[in-house]
């Protein structure tokens, strides 16, 4: 083994898996670039992730090479960044990468001046010249002469990409306010790309659209639009059947490769199954189908078994490799489910889930639900446990073990939606939103991961979950932990200029210019979640002031996010609820069957408090704690309180 290099003293495991490169790597800090300004030499940086498939490729065809690592080392400084761990870097030179290339993904690949300002980019690099991509020594070569002999057109280079980075930050407001048709519109936008075969939008690869299911939802439900309700039902009917999702052990994979999610890529990550079992959770609220709520349960499930600490915080992904190989760990021969279930009960169950002697990939299958599970659900059980049990005796993928604040939050989240509609999980809620209070010192500051500030996903992410922990529970210090993570946003992010927030708080580190990202890609922005924390905190305590933030920031981005509804999912979805009438809902004393209404029924606008520890609350305020009643507001007019059940339920609706 290689002797181990400056990133040995990291916490990141993706940091970690590059300590024995014999690239003399540096972690993202003043000691890398003063090396560059001191050295006169360019930067390296590669921005990665642990559950990167192709980024453990290039790790293993170049960052191990000695030949490779020689000419590194000999003419740039190179710095390794957890993506993950860093969003704001991530944040700023994808944009330049995508400027330079027009396109982006990992591993990301940055050279630098000293002084950081990105003059040359690219993603994956091969070791030798193929598929029309040039080699990476090829490429480091090239790099190095234009740094040493074109200085004048590497400075112009970098400064026009930094300046068309930090103008693309600087959104002015908006000048009119959002409304109900311009949402209608940017729903049936998005909706032109449909796929009415396979389900989703557009063509392969598709990613899990969850964040935009979630807004159509909502918009089929104002409007009755029986067209975006089945653009909603059957992407999440084909999604969940599909190999995409994990058959056997619940949760889905990142995204399918193919048009008909059937064959994934095979990694596994905490916010994918945050942001879809909770819309798995809705989904079941809205139209009662069970299997909506079978999946849902078996994300979490998933999550509980694999995904959690022993002190009730989750992990961050799954690697797609085991044992060298993508996918290993998930796919099966047809002789293999014989061989485990028998000849009868084996041939049904393969029949169930297209297992064919051929194979549906690469001559093994990934799993797929062709048949009626509802017809074979004993067979169905009985079969996956008895294979889960077996494919747990394999190799398992590598598990990331970051604990990130706001990737937590957004599971917290799901977790408590879960937990109010189909009354289990408490303890989960519990165990997590206490730990993440752990993660707020005495000062209100959070920590992101280790030794890092929390970033503005870590503040709306984590403040968003204690604030659905709160409902799900009626834990008084949840809601105001969450009130006082949302003060920290208005006085440390807040964007004073155009509205909305920067991702970087005012006294983060230095870098070539305030990130602020407002799309929602593969996550939802900080800026979109905090708009909903904001709208929820202004019904909670009765402040104004957070819904003119709210509304302030949601206008700033409304008109981008009409013209490009597939960027803003999450937006779209809240600027549903600032244009709407949210239902605001106080239950007083043991009201265990008007709990049970509420988690049923499908109430995407909605604030709900309750318990003795809540009485200061505007929305309680008068209320007999000692009597099971359900009091029901919305704009400004509040109904006859209820103590019955099939009442509440006509209220609501």
């Amino acid at each position: 083994m290689s002797p181990q290099n400056r990133l040995a003293n990291e916490t990141s495991p993706y940091l970690l898996q590059h300590a024995h490169n014999p690239v003399d790597w540096y972690p993202w800090g003043e000691e890398a670039f003063a090396k560059a300004r001191a050295e006169d030499k360019p930067v390296f940086l590669s921005i990665g992730y642990s559950a990167c498939h192709w980024c453990h490729v290039m790790e293993r065809e170049s960052f191990e090479s000695d030949d490779v690592a020689a000419v590194l080392n000999r003419d740039f400084v190179s710095i390794k960044v957890d993506r993950e761990e860093r969003p704001d870097i991530d944040s700023i030179y994808m944009q330049a990468v995508q400027m330079m290339t027009g396109h982006g993904g990992w591993p990301m690949s940055v050279f630098l001046t000293p002084d950081a300002r990105p003059f040359y980019a690219g993603t994956y690099f091969p070791p030798v010249d193929r598929h029309g991509m040039p080699g990476f020594p090829r490429v480091l070569a090239h790099v190095a002469d234009a740094y040493r002999t074109r200085r004048a057109d590497v400075e112009e280079a970098s400064n026009e990409v930094k300046n068309a980075i930090a103008t693309s930050s600087q959104m002015p407001r908006g000048e009119r306010t959002l409304a109900q048709p311009e949402l209608t519109a940017a729903a049936h936008r998005f909706a032109q790309s449909y796929d009415p075969m396979h389900g989703g939008f557009g063509r392969a690869p598709k990613f899990p659209p969850s964040m935009s299911l979630e807004f159509l939802m909502q918009v089929a439900v104002r409007t009755g639009d029986a067209e975006l309700r089945e653009i909603v039902v059957n992407t999440l009917t084909k999604m969940a059947r599909g190999g995409m999702y994990d058959q056997i052990g619940g949760g889905f994979h990142r995204y399918s490769v193919d048009e008909r999610w059937l064959v994934p890529h095979f990694e596994k990550m905490l916010y994918d199954n945050a942001l879809l079992a909770r819309l798995y959770t809705r989904a079941w609220q809205w139209t009662k189908e069970p299997f909506f709520a079978r999946i849902a349960n078996e994300i979490l499930g998933y999550v509980q078994r694999e995904m959690t600490s022993p002190d009730g915080a989750f992990y961050s992904t799954l690697d797609a490799d085991s044992e060298g190989e993508e996918g290993k760990f998930y796919v099966w021969t047809r002789a293999e489910v014989l061989s485990i279930l028998g000849e009868e009960e084996g041939r049904a169950f393969c029949e169930l889930y297209d297992i064919t002697e051929e194979g549906n990939w690469e001559e093994q299958n990934i799993l797929n639900l062709v048949g009626d599970p509802d017809a074979h659900a004993e067979l169905a059980a009985r079969g996956k446990c008895k294979l889960y049990g077996v494919r747990a005796q394999r190799v398992w993928p590598a598990r990331d073990e970051k604990i990130l604040a706001g990737w937590n939050g957004w599971m917290l989240a799901a977790f408590s939606e879960a937990a109010i509609a189909f009354h289990r999980y408490d303890d989960v809620v519990r165990r997590n939103a206490d730990f993440l209070l752990t993660r707020i010192d005495a000062n209100g500051r959070l920590t992101r991961h280790a030794k890092i500030p929390g970033l503005l996903e870590d503040y709306s992410g984590v403040a968003w979950g204690l604030i659905l922990a709160y409902e799900a529970t009626f834990e008084r210090k949840y809601l105001d932990a969450a009130r006082g993570l949302g003060e920290q946003i208005l006085t440390r992010f807040r964007d004073e200029t155009n509205g909305g927030f920067f991702d970087t708080p005012t006294d983060h580190e230095p870098l070539i210019t305030r990130p602020k990202d407002l799309f929602d890609n593969a996550t939802p922005s900080g800026n979109s979640v905090a708009c909903d924390v904001f709208l929820r905190l202004a019904l909670l305590f009765g402040e104004e002031r957070y819904e003119r933030v709210a509304t302030e920031a949601l206008e700033a981005i409304a008109p981008l996010a009409e013209r490009y509804p597939s960027g803003f999912g999450f937006l779209l979805g809240v600027g549903e609820w600032r244009v709407g009438v949210p239902k605001e809902i106080a239950l007083t004393g043991e009201s265990t069957e008007l709990r049970r209404v509420i988690g049923e029924t499908y109430l995407p606008h909605r604030v709900l408090v309750g318990g003795v520890q809540s009485s200061d609350l505007p929305l309680m305020q008068n209320r007999p704690l000692d009597r099971s009643l359900a009091y029901i507001c919305s704009g400004y007019v509040c109904k006859e309180p209820t103590s019955d059940p099939q009442r509440l339920l006509e209220l609501l609706r």
